[in-house]
Order: C-alpha cells, then sequence, then structure tokens
C-alpha cells in the first residue's frame, strides 16, 4: 500500500523527535506547570463544550498538505481573539510545522491572550510531547487513535492526566470507534476527513453519533461549513464542533462563526 499523508506526517514527527534530545528537567517542568494552571483555576474543555446547545472549538490552523497556505496574513493571537468575540467554546491551535507550517509557540500566546480552553492540535506519539504541551501552557490536547496501540494510548491518557491536560481522542469517519470509547475518553472527536484518503464524509460522521456513549462529549470535525450542517449533527448527538479553515478563510472570522452558531 502507498505511503499516506498521515503516514508521511507521522514519520516527519518521529524524526524530529529522535533528532531533538529532550530536554533536562522537562518532566519537573512540565508538573510545575501543572500546578501553575491548577492554583490559577483550571480551564476545562469538556465543562466548555458540554454547555447547552451547539459548541465551536474555533481553530488557528495556517497551513493544511490539501489547502496549501489558508490565510496570507495569519496571526494565531488576533484569530484566537475574534474568535472568542464571535462566541468560540475553546480555541484549537494546529502547531505541527513541516505540513501545516504550525509552531509550538503558538500556544502559550494564544492561551496568555483569551480566557477559554486551550487545544494543542498536532500528531501526537509520545509523553515527551505531552509533556512539553504542559509546558507551553495547553489546557487540552488532541490524541489521534488510528496512530496509537492500546498500550500506548493508555500511557498518553495517564500522563495527560497527571498533568492535567483533558484530551479529545480522535477517531476518523471511515474507522471503528471502539478502542477510542474503551479507553474511556472523555470527549471523543469524528474527523470527517481521512488524513490518508482526504475523503470528506459528513454522512458517516452523522451514522457514528450512534456508537458514541451519550456520556461523553462528542465532537464532529472537519467539512463544516454552514449553520445547516451544524445543526443536523447537533440532533444526531454532537455537543460540539472543531472548526478550521471555514473560519480562517472567512473575511470575518467572527462573523463566519456566529453564522454557525446562530444561522443568518
Amino acid at each position: 500500500m502507498a505511503e499516506s499523508v498521515l503516514d508521511r506526517i507521522v514519520a516527519d514527527v518521529r524524526q524530529r523527535l529522535e533528532a531533538a534530545p529532550e530536554q533536562p528537567g522537562l518532566a519537573d517542568a512540565a508538573k510545575a506547570a501543572a500546578d501553575t494552571r491548577r492554583r490559577h483555576g483550571l480551564r476545562s474543555l469538556r465543562k466548555a463544550l458540554a454547555e447547552p446547545g451547539p459548541a465551536v472549538i474555533a481553530e488557528c490552523k495556517k497551513a493544511s498538505p490539501s489547502a496549501g497556505l489558508i490565510r496570507s496574513d495569519f496571526d494565531p493571537v488576533s484569530l484566537a481573539r475574534t474568535y472568542a468575540k464571535g462566541g468560540a467554546a475553546a480555541i484549537s491551535v494546529v502547531t505541527e510545522p513541516d505540513h501545516f507550517r504550525g509552531d509550538p509557540q503558538w500556544l502559550a500566546v494564544v492561551r496568555h491572550a483569551v480566557d477559554l480552553p486551550v487545544l494543542r492540535k498536532d500528531f501526537v506519539v509520545s509523553p515527551r510531547q505531552l509533556m512539553e504541551s504542559a509546558v507551553l501552557g495547553a489546557d487540552a490536547v488532541l490524541l489521534i487513535s488510528r496512530l496509537l496501540d492500546r498500550e500506548l494510548l493508555e500511557e498518553l491518557l495517564v500522563t495527560a492526566s497527571d498533568l492535567d491536560l483533558e484530551v479529545l481522542l480522535e477517531v476518523f469517519a471511515d474507522e471503528d470507534p471502539s478502542q477510542a470509547v474503551n479507553s474511556g475518553a472523555g470527549i471523543i472527536g469524528v474527523n470527517a476527513r481521512d488524513l490518508a484518503t482526504f475523503e470528506m464524509r459528513l454522512d458517516r460522521v452523522e451514522e457514528l453519533a450512534a456508537e458514541l456513549p451519550a456520556d461523553r462529549v462528542r465532537v464532529a470535525e472537519s467539512g463544516i461549513r454552514d449553520a445547516a450542517a451544524v445543526s443536523r449533527l447537533h440532533r444526531a448527538g454532537y455537543d460540539a464542533f472543531l472548526v478550521g479553515e471555514h473560519l480562517v478563510r472567512a473575511e470575518d472570522p467572527a462573523a463566519a462563526l456566529r453564522l454557525l452558531l446562530y444561522g443568518p
């Protein structure tokens, strides 16, 4: 089978981890950062998404493998503040540098700029990345079920819990969600875009809602461009919607966000 885009991204992530040694004292710094967040009050992604009515995780994403550069004047701080004004429940920051032109340092500046929970969206395959996320100020992290065997997923969930990092555990619309469900993760996302094929399956996202327990926060991801899609998926059982490219491309991201939430 030919190497997929997802395979290439993960290979590059692993290569970067191997090329750059873990910083001395990282584990202690991560614990200290978690203690600081606890003292100042944790920002709970799950609580923010579980509020009545549909919630949007608005994404700061500079580029993607399929779209290239999405916004020429991209500024994660300005964009995050605009999303907050538009009614976002949380902010997602895409930090992968090679394929999405992201920067992990954006986490720190975005979290300082807004009062919302901040999610690190990257390709996490090592506990070290969770410790780095904690140091940078993330409140939550994305984990992709397809990249992780059961043992590694359990290790990452324990590490995240120790650092008070909430987890959005993502499955793709074409896969069996049982590993994600059985892991006990409190927030499960279903991505309509398969990064192996780039096929978009909102219909399958809608169907998969019935396979996710009602006691989990359920997040629909990708391909959401109008209030009709939000309404349809909310009726199917989704609590929240992770929206990136549609909002980043908008001339007025706050207005585009309000249209998704409330319609014209």
